[in-house]
């Protein structure tokens, strides 16, 4: 069995931030047990200087959630810990004399320990991330409950902090905030992630755990991605100038009696030590090959939604006033902070939902995998291959049968991995054992929530480039900037008070619009219930119209610098706009079809004739809007 480690070197200086990077299964979250001491190496030796702090923001959400706040950050000074807590229960419950007398010996123990400054620093830092001490862990969202444990380990005043996938559960104001706090910490980070985005905020250097061998590479992202291409690009020509020399040595051996007489010792013995290298080396891992079981076209319209929403209660609905149409092929990404609606948003769309105000029409012919953010459709007791077969030894894909096995191994499952029982997989191969799922099942939309959570770059990048290449339709709800930038042709915001706002273009596109989250903006002045500013503000028109650039559209700041006549042509642009993508789109889709060029030649060039005479109108369109928001802004 090879190493998952393999004489490897590594020094973390103060201050440093540092990224560890590597595919899922490479061992980085062993790597980090061996800096906490919970695993000890088998050859050389991890040392921590004497007196050093190590904390760490562990990637799984504890099992017992019935504790409190405090109770958990608490847990970061066991002895103290239990004894202020014993100390609050009995404060509130001491009826009788003994109750008084163990408050007493608690107490001193408390005064003994310095407990009462532990208390202070612990009451502290939960003020400092906005945590309230008596909330229940499992009354908060994984994101909240992510801030809990961070500020258990940030109690200590740790010198280290080791942080395994910290932006999993978290929503993009949270990201953003952890990015904030880890800024102004002092100590070193060692931090495992898959956040592209966040990554490039924070690592100040980058490790990488590959075959065993840790490398270090100075500087930012961006730098180690070139240095890293040119590495891999070297060691493939060093490789193939080996074994083309192997091979020249290996025909030389072979030789005939006379040659074998003569032969020279030395260079056998070379010959020899050769073979031993080429044994050792260690390949890189195949990367995953994903491929999507097509279902066949749905309908042209997937759902359109009518003054919609959906509230659970009358006092605030999730969803309010939508106007939006879904299409055959869009690519959605669908961001908000947790508890915005988000979930709620595609059941309604999808039908399993139904509007408690307004109307959503659906379309025909659908066929929906489905994503699951919280694995649900995995059972834990089961084995890859049992989740995944069902029963079967084939699965149908794209028309071929595969064997389950054979089919595994192309999400990077052997065969020994294909039979674990599913809780004892890692997050990384739960989230490719889920997507093997979902792509054996015959699809035209794909519904992705969080799939981004634990999977290595490598896996992401092809995702993404399957999801681009994906002829039906893709809605993804992610708090991963950088996927939904590769992925979204349109972004769907939510801002929590019941509106939908939509964008062209990916996460970046709608930063640039001028998108806040609630959590991002000030409170509005003079507002007696304090509730935050509009979201959406600045970013769309109304509540989810269709894809189209609506900034400020007859709503907007400044809209009173254009007279009424250009007040109109701007208000009137985008549903133009829209309209014109429409017919576009339709247009291609009939030169698309396979006998489109087999008609006659007059049907075929007044076909083309219209779709470039459209797509004129549309350039057109688009620059007359720029040339209208800029004379509105101005």
């Amino acid at each position: 069995m090879q190493p998952l480690l393999d004489g490897a070197n590594l020094r973390i200086e103060r201050g440093e931030r540092v990224a560890l990077l590597g595919r899922n299964g490479e061992g980085k979250s062993t790597l980090l047990r061996l800096v906490t001491g919970e695993l000890e190496p088998d050859a050389g030796e991890v040392s921590v200087p004497e007196g050093m702090r190590v904390a760490e923001l562990p990637q799984e959400l504890p099992e017992k959630r019935d504790l409190t706040a405090y109770q958990v950050v608490a847990q970061a000074f066991p002895e103290t810990g239990r004894l202020l807590e014993r100390f609050n229960e009995l404060s509130m419950t001491a009826s009788n004399e003994d109750d008084l007398q163990q408050m007493q010996k608690v107490q001193e123990r408390l005064e003994a320990l310095d407990g009462w400054l532990y208390d202070q620093r612990i009451r502290t830092v939960l003020e400092q991330y906005r945590i309230n001490p008596e909330a229940r862990l499992d009354t908060l969202s994984g994101g909240w409950q992510r801030r809990v444990l961070l500020a258990k380990a940030m109690v200590t005043d740790p010198d280290l902090l080791l942080l395994d996938e910290p932006t999993n559960h978290l929503d993009v104001p949270a990201i953003q905030w952890l990015e904030g706090a880890l800024a102004q910490f002092q100590g070193a980070v060692l931090f495992v992630s898959h956040d592209r985005a966040f990554i490039r905020a924070m690592a100040t250097r980058i490790i990488e755990l590959d075959r065993g061998a840790l490398t270090s590479w100075p500087g930012n992202y961006g730098q180690y991605l070139d240095a890293k291409d040119k590495a891999l690009a070297d060691e493939e020509r060093q490789r193939a100038e080996f074994d083309r020399k192997l091979a020249q040595e290996e025909r030389w051996i072979r030789q005939g009696v006379k040659a074998r007489r003569t032969r020279n010792q030395g260079r056998v013995k070379e010959l020899e030590a050769m073979r031993a290298e080429r044994r050792q080396r260690r390949e890189r891992s195949g990367k995953a090959k994903i491929e999507v079981e097509d279902a066949g076209r749905s309908g042209k319209l997937i759902a359109e939604a009518q003054q919609a929403g959906f509230a659970w209660n009358a006092e605030q609905p999730l969803i309010h006033n939508l106007d939006f149409m879904l299409l055959r092929g869009d690519k959605i990404g669908v961001i908000g902070e947790n508890g915005s609606g988000k979930t709620t948003l595609l059941k309604l769309l999808l039908g399993d939902l139904e509007p408690t105000e307004g109307q959503i029409r659906r379309g025909t012919r659908q066929e929906v995998a489905y994503f699951d953010q919280l694995r649900g459709k995995l059972d834990p007791e089961k084995t890859a291959f049992e989740n995944l077969s069902e029963g079967r030894e084939t699965v149908e894909v794209n028309g071929r049968s595969r064997h389950v096995m054979g089919y595994l191994q192309d999400f990077l499952f052997t065969p020994e991995r294909a039979r674990t029982q599913v809780r004892m997989l890692s997050g990384g191969e739960r989230a490719r054992l889920l997507l093997a799922k979902l792509f054996s099942q015959p699809a035209n939309i794909l519904v992705l929530d969080e799939p981004t959570n634990d999977l290595d770059v490598d896996t992401l990048e092809l995702l993404e480039a399957q999801l681009v290449e994906f002829k039906g339709t893709v809605i993804v709800i992610s708090h991963d900037r950088e996927f939904l930038d590769h992925v979204a042709g349109s972004v769907l915001f939510l801002d929590g008070l019941g509106g939908v706002h939509e964008t062209i273009g990916g996460f970046s596109d709608w930063r640039r619009e001028g998108g806040q989250f609630p959590a991002e903006q000030p409170a509005v002045s003079g507002s007696g219930s304090g509730r935050r500013s509009d979201s959406g503000a600045g970013t769309s028109q109304s509540s989810g119209s269709r894809a189209a650039p609506t900034s400020g559209s007859g709503s907007g700041s400044g809209g009173n610098k254009l007279s009424y006549k250009y007040k109109l042509e701007l208000e009137q642009l985008p549903q133009r706009i829209r309209d014109l993508e429409a017919r576009i789109a339709e247009l291609h889709e009939q030169v698309s079809e396979p006998d489109f060029y087999q008609q006659d030649n007059d049907t075929v060039q007044k076909t083309l004739g219209e779709l470039s005479e459209q797509e004129s109108e549309l350039e057109s369109a688009m620059e007359r809007w720029v040339e209208l928001e800029e004379m509105a802004s101005g």
